[in-house]
């Protein structure tokens, strides 16, 4: 497997003019996977059967099965004790079943094996592991302060009487195109001859501009009230409704400007300058912690909820790009409760579903791509586990053209779509399989061309079609397109 070093763009979402931005706004240098074995780990295992040294001695101790989770990075997995043939690796935080327990005696030591069942890959497998390995809960596999982390949360598998589950395919629209009626229709006919059946609508957007007026921002945040664009809210849902359009309510976190210039000591700052924190777009972020934010958003989805939206989605629910965690000793994040970044957006999300399901309206949330690739939370407070246990959907944002040239071993993703989304829903496919009840996983996919990348194709219908298809390789049915522009190339 190749070890990469990745750059994850991101551009921003909306410009004035509503074309796509080829200037970068977020850079992250990461290591795009982590080491497919653990070098030491390798090198005792390699050399306790080295020459046959290892007389084998097996006892079956005790037939079981309970679960338990994989605690080591990269755990290899063997067909059998006799021949220590390598048929796999697991991730550290893996949920496995066991099915017994040996004793493996060699000449040094006397060691427990057990043999486990898991899925991976749509798949189910089985092998052995050293006892050693597992541990009983998937908290012990993550760092001390993340144990307030809730995986044993209560969450229904929601299908509202009225506000039906939907097989979402759907297309992402701005405020500029909602507030044009033309542009409006245009996409509305696009649903008579594709399958686009859903709208996610910007109703706080990266700006913090709210999509018509809103009692939530009389409270909060007068300011949002100040430019609003749509008057006929009301219609317009009609509109939708009897197109029989799922609406998507999209909600802007934790990246708001207009809130952060309304309170400026909720936002992140700098330690050192005392200066609000920004990235490369000079966007002031506000504190994820900041509770009153919080509530504040869950108003305007209450709002949305109330004029007929189906479904809420959370965006930029994470905290700002801070070189990997390298800056947090330098920010200050406003953290009077002393939580986790994980913690904190879990906690968000469930204060989120908690207040809206009483209107039965769904709950979704928009996440780094590679979150289902990474065992850890990128610092940005996204771990896998932890978000998709607590909403109805989970939408990873999987442009092939911000993963870096030798991710999952494809010397530029841009150029190979299909390979790309294959790779990344595999692995948030398998996540998904570490928790009860997960969230549907609908992802983001791309439907512009990434100028930028060196080496990038363009993106037609062919290419979102490959997209798709990848998805549904793997049995994933839902989707939502990405065009900054809103213009979408896709034919029946």
């Amino acid at each position: 497997m190749l070890l990469g070093l990745g750059i994850f763009l991101l551009f921003n979402k909306l410009s004035k003019d509503e074309k796509p931005q080829e200037k970068v706004i977020e850079v992250i240098e990461i290591e795009l996977f982590p080491k497919e074995i653990e070098k030491k780990t390798e090198k005792s295992i390699e050399k306790s059967i080295e020459n046959n040294e290892v007389t084998e001695e097996v006892k079956v101790l005790e037939s079981q099965s309970s679960v338990k989770y994989i605690n080591t990075n990269n755990q290899k997995v063997t067909d059998s004790l006799e021949s220590d043939k390598k048929i796999d690796f697991l991730r550290k935080g893996t949920k496995i079943n066991i099915l017994e327990t040996k004793v493996k005696k060699d000449k040094e030591m006397n060691e427990n094996w057990v043999k486990i069942s898991y899925k991976k890959d749509l798949k189910e497998r089985t092998g052995w592991v050293p006892e050693k390995s597992l541990v009983s809960s998937l908290l012990q596999t993550l760092p001390k302060d993340w144990a307030n982390l809730d995986f044993s949360y209560d969450k229904p598998m929601a299908d509202y009487p009225n506000n039906r589950k939907v097989v979402v395919k759907g297309v992402y629209i701005n405020i500029h195109t909602m507030a044009s009626e033309k542009k409006l229709e245009r996409l509305i006919a696009l649903t008579k001859k594709t399958e686009i059946n859903a709208f996610v609508i910007d109703v706080k957007d990266d700006n913090g501009v709210l999509l018509f007026k809103m009692d939530a921002a009389d409270k909060y945040n007068p300011l949002a009230n100040k430019y609003i664009p749509i008057k006929n809210i009301d219609q317009i849902m009609k509109k939708l409704k009897e197109n029989n359009i799922y609406t998507i309510a999209r909600i802007v976190s934790f990246k708001d400007p207009l809130y952060a210039k309304a309170n400026p000591d909720k936002a992140i700052t700098n330690r050192q300058t005392n200066e609000p924190f920004t990235n490369s777009d000079g966007i002031i972020w506000v504190s994820p912690h900041d509770r009153n934010l919080w509530a504040y958003n869950i108003s305007v989805a209450e709002e949305a909820a109330k004029i007929g939206f189906n479904e809420i989605q959370f965006d930029y629910v994470r905290f700002p790009a801070s070189n990997g965690g390298k800056l947090d000793k330098v920010l200050d994040y406003k953290n009077t409760k002393k939580e986790s970044k994980p913690e904190t957006i879990q906690q968000y999300l469930k204060y989120a579903r908690n207040r809206l399901s009483p209107l039965q309206v769904y709950t979704s949330a928009d996440i780094y791509g590679q979150i289902g690739t990474f065992p850890d939370d990128m610092a940005l407070g996204q771990y896998w586990e932890a978000i998709a246990g607590v909403v109805d959907y989970v939408s990873p944002m999987k442009y092939p053209s911000h993963y870096g040239n030798g991710a999952y071993g494809i010397p530029v993703p841009d150029a190979q779509p299909y390979k790309t989304i294959y790779a990344s829903t595999r692995d948030s496919v398998n996540r998904n399989e570490n928790i009860e009840n997960p969230a549907i996983i609908r992802p983001w996919i791309q439907a512009f061309t990434a100028k930028w990348v060196k080496g990038n194709i363009p993106y037609r219908e062919k290419e979102i079609k490959e997209q798709i298809r990848a998805m549904k390789d793997l049995g994933v049915n839902e989707y939502l397109l990405w065009s900054p522009s809103n213009n979408y190339d896709i034919g029946a």
